[in-house]
C-alpha cells in the first residue's frame, strides 16, 4: 500500500473516530439531559407527596386536637354543673349560717344595751 493511500486511510479513520466520539458526546448530552429532566420530575412528585402528606397529617392533628378540646370542654361542663349543685346545696345552710350569726349580734347588742342601763 502506498503512502498516500495509508495517510488517507488514517484520515478517513480519524474522521470516523470524531464522528463517533462527537456522536457518543451527544448521546451523553441526550442521556444527560433526560436523566436530570427525570430526576426534577422525581423531586416535583416528592415533594408534591411530602406536601400532601404534610397536609394529611396537619388535618389529622387538627381532628384530634378539636376532639381533645371538645372532651376538655365537656369534662369543665360537668365539673361546673357539679359545683353550681353543690352551691345550690349549701345556700339554705348558708342563709341559715347567716341569719344564726345577725341573730346572735343583734341579741349580744341588746344584752349590752340592757346591760349599760342597769
Amino acid at each position: 500500500m502506498a503512502r498516500p493511500e495509508v495517510l488517507d486511510r488514517i484520515k478517513e479513520a480519524e474522521r470516523e473516530a470524531d464522528e463517533i466520539i462527537a456522536a457518543a458526546e451527544s448521546d451523553a448530552d441526550e442521556r444527560l439531559a433526560e436523566a436530570r429532566e427525570r430526576a426534577d420530575e422525581i423531586r416535583a412528585e416528592a415533594e408534591e407527596g411530602a406536601e400532601s402528606e404534610a397536609a394529611e397529617r396537619l388535618e389529622a392533628a387538627r381532628e384530634e386536637i378539636e376532639e381533645r378540646r371538645e372532651e376538655i370542654l365537656e369534662a369543665g361542663r360537668s365539673d361546673r354543673d357539679e359545683l353550681e349543685r353543690e352551691a345550690r346545696e349549701r345556700v339554705d345552710s348558708a342563709v341559715d349560717y347567716g341569719v344564726e350569726r345577725f341573730e346572735e349580734a343583734v341579741n349580744q347588742q341588746a344584752e349590752e344595751a340592757v346591760d349599760a342601763q342597769a
